[in-house]
């Protein structure tokens, strides 16, 4: 062979080389997640599309089927695989006609909504004395039968804080107030909304009747009409106070929702995968912005992140579960139809689009190597440590039952009650700085997750966000 031959022969493979030196190295996963601080524009992209094309998405209807379908193309065209619907049925409960009046001694209109599985009262509506309780605790004081014919009216309210714990006091009057006033012969209950703004916009939510309780109507009152009903009783020195309530909600029987799921592919199938989650679903009074269409755009967003700075070693697989807020409906269906599954960690983020502060974990102390390395990374964020035991979000039945990790990367959540459940929960209230921020670090934690091979060693039980 000749020396012309020889370099011929050799050409093939010094371009080969030369292409490869020229080719550009996938950036470090914490350039990529301090991309995305500065002009992450997918989950801005994917919540101002839903809100817009979309809107309000309540769980069994046909509008939560239009947001489904409208989250699987957004997935497919931003790249992400296996994307597909998983159905499940579910009973669904949609909303009438809504209205609340005094009828004396102090006669005006008030301003209400139905809570979720509401009884109806009829398109006549029913007319009766209300019962005043400040608190849920003077309700469960009140004797058997003593509320027999009569409205109760629960004012028991919440206060705002960062981490949402005033939820967890305020809840119980909307979660179990109707059946427990039920319970005690009331023919209807109405309670001040479970939030912290003072504008006239009640937040609904769902309500429970255990078996044996009859279902009765209930509804919640903006923050202002609960405070003007508070002041007709310290008024009224012991006159009875007439309440005419109309609220004709129905029940549609079972109908179809679904989960939509997709992933970024790890190299080693094997391996378990990252469990991102959100729920699609919304309550109807609003554009289900904060809740959670912005929670599906910041795991969407960090699950395609990862992917730039190369193929993770683990899957990321990213739950858009539907019908959470009547239920948890698809959080429930994903764990039947997954069982088994075992998943390396799991994180949701619902609860809203404020930033990131703190990270909670459930291996904090069982492997305090890895929440170090996990704090240190985010720390740049503004994300403080923590030595609170995660529990997960609502759409995290799978991750809890097959014994994963659980990160809960707590957002702010001080003006959060202001808006869920509201007429308010809509595009405008979201802060797009904070919205990146909450994708950076996502980034940022999912990117080290799905490149780690070793197990984590977890013990620690916390609390179900």
């Amino acid at each position: 062979m000749t020396a012309r031959t020889l370099a011929l022969a050799a050409l093939p493979l010094l371009l080969s080389t030369a292409a490869i030196a020229a080719s550009p190295r996938p950036p470090a996963l914490a350039e990529v997640a301090d991309r995305a601080l500065e002009d992450d524009k997918l989950a801005w992209d994917f919540v101002e599309g839903i809100t817009t094309e979309v809107g309000p998405r309540q769980a069994g209807t046909e509008a939560e089927a239009r947001g489904r379908a409208w989250a699987v193309k957004w997935l497919k065209a931003n790249g992400l695989a296996k994307i597909a619907i998983e159905p499940y049925q579910m009973p669904t409960w949609v909303r009438g006609e809504e209205r609340a009046e005094i009828v004396a001694p102090y006669a005006q209109p008030l301003r209400i909504t139905a809570l979720g599985t509401s009884a109806s009262t009829g398109p006549d509506g029913l007319t009766a004395e209300v019962v005043y309780f400040p608190s849920y605790a003077a309700l469960e004081a009140a004797p058997a039968g003593s509320l027999a014919g009569k409205i109760a009216f629960i004012s028991h309210d919440m206060k705002p804080t960062q981490d949402g714990s005033g939820y967890g006091f305020a809840g119980p009057a909307r979660w179990t107030g109707a059946a427990l006033a039920a319970s005690k012969g009331a023919v209807a209950t109405v309670i001040r909304s479970i939030g912290t703004e003072n504008h006239r916009t009640p937040h609904t939510g769902g309500t429970t009747f255990p078996e044996g309780v009859a279902r009765t109507p209930a509804g919640a009152l903006s923050n202002p009409d609960a405070d003007n009903l508070e002041r007709m009783f310290a008024r009224a020195g012991g006159q009875p106070i007439t309440m005419k309530l109309v609220l004709t909600p129905r029940d549609l029987g079972r109908t179809e929702s679904g989960n939509v799921v997709g992933e970024i592919t790890g190299r080693d199938p094997k391996l378990a995968p990252v469990l991102l989650a959100c729920h699609l679903d919304s309550w109807d009074l609003g554009t289900g912005a904060i809740d959670d269409g912005a929670g599906c755009g910041i795991a969407a967003a960090a699950a395609k992140h990862v992917a730039k700075a190369g193929p993770p070693l683990r899957t990321v697989r990213v739950l858009f579960a539907g019908a959470e807020e009547t239920g948890l409906w698809g959080s429930k269906a994903y764990a039947a139809a997954h069982k088994g599954m075992p998943i390396y960690a799991g994180l949701e983020s619902d609860f809203g689009a404020d930033r990131i502060w703190r990270l909670d974990t459930n291996f904090t102390k069982t492997d305090p190597a890895l929440y170090k390395q996990l704090a240190q990374a985010v720390a740049r964020f503004g994300v403080a440590p923590s030595q609170e035991v995660a529990g997960g979000g609502a759409d995290l039945n799978l991750a809890r039952e097959s014994g994963a990790a659980i990160l809960d990367l707590q957002q702010d959540g001080t003006r959060y009650f202001d808006l869920h459940h509201t007429p308010d929960d809509t595009l405008d209230k979201i802060d797009p700085a904070a919205l990146r921020q909450n994708v950076a670090v996502w980034t940022q934690v999912v990117g080290i997750l799905a490149n780690r091979a070793e197990p984590i060693e977890k013990g620690e039980t916390g609390a179900r966000r």
